[in-house]
């Protein structure tokens, strides 16, 4: 990330001033294992379950977790030669990015036995699903919208933040009419008009999981995002964290 937008970011949080876009600090409710060889890309619930699935070549997974022990109770492995990254739900289906091979993959969401693949250019980083297009990043500030069935693209958004392009976008989750967006390599999470691709939140997770309690300060960033519509939990997590986290998002008063 460019350190102009990174300062950006940071002076929007640290602003006593009235702000768009709105400032969230987060709050845990409770806190739960996760595996730490997880180098979580994908975040989402399902029915109820949450899935996860993670990338690095030869360590590539789709699984469904237990909430309780962080550890899945069903699990496929992604071929050797790829480095998975984000999923979405698409009915009875589960639909996986891939980094830099070209290559998607969908799963039967109940067997998590492979159904199809396809292909698409560039790079792929996050996936959602809005109930009638796939939403995907691409490590660029743009979101490309994709056909469900087809997979082809049939659009998308520039993401701006104050005028500025944001790049880096990554993990995604849609939420009552929203894309949530990790930022790679930060500790925030925008919220994106999916029409206008303004950034009208921003959620600053900082202190949720310090720096200097990470392995790996660089790499083992926050990435993860899944909301049960249900029930209305939010949970997070991160690459190679030691836990995921139920939390709910509080605007920062003046004067925070």
């Amino acid at each position: 990330m460019k350190i102009s937008l990174l300062a950006t970011l940071l002076l929007a949080t640290q602003s006593q001033a009235p702000l768009t876009p709105q400032i969230m600090d987060v709050e845990v409710v409770r806190s739960f294992p996760h595996e730490t060889d997880a180098f979580t890309q994908g975040f989402l619930f399902a029915d109820g379950v949450l899935i996860e699935s993670t990338g690095r070549e030869g360590q590539s997974r789709l699984r469904k977790l237990s909430v309780v022990t962080g550890k899945p109770t069903q699990e496929i492995k992604l071929p050797d030669d790829v480095f998975g990254e984000g999923t979405a739900r698409v009915g009875d289906k589960l639909v996986t990015l891939t980094w830099r091979s070209g290559q998607g993959f969908v799963f039967d969401l109940t067997t998590l036995q492979q159904v199809g693949a396809f292909a698409y250019e560039g790079e792929g980083w996050g996936l959602t699903y809005d109930g009638e297009k796939l939403i995907m990043s691409d490590g660029s500030s743009r979101l490309r919208f994709l056909d469900p069935e087809t997979f082809a693209e049939i659009g998308g958004v520039d993401v701006t933040i104050s005028g500025q392009a944001l790049p880096r976008l990554n993990e995604l989750e849609y939420v009552n009419g929203r894309v949530w967006a990790n930022v790679y390599l930060t500790d925030f999470i925008v919220r994106i008009d999916p029409v206008t691709g303004k950034v009208d939140q921003i959620s600053d997770l900082s202190a949720l999981f310090p720096r200097e309690r990470r392995k790996d300060k660089l790499g083992d960033v926050l990435n993860g995002i899944a909301y049960e519509e249900k029930t209305e939990r939010l949970f997070v997590t991160g690459k190679n964290w030691p836990l995921m986290f139920e939390v709910n998002l509080t605007p920062r008063t003046e004067g925070q």
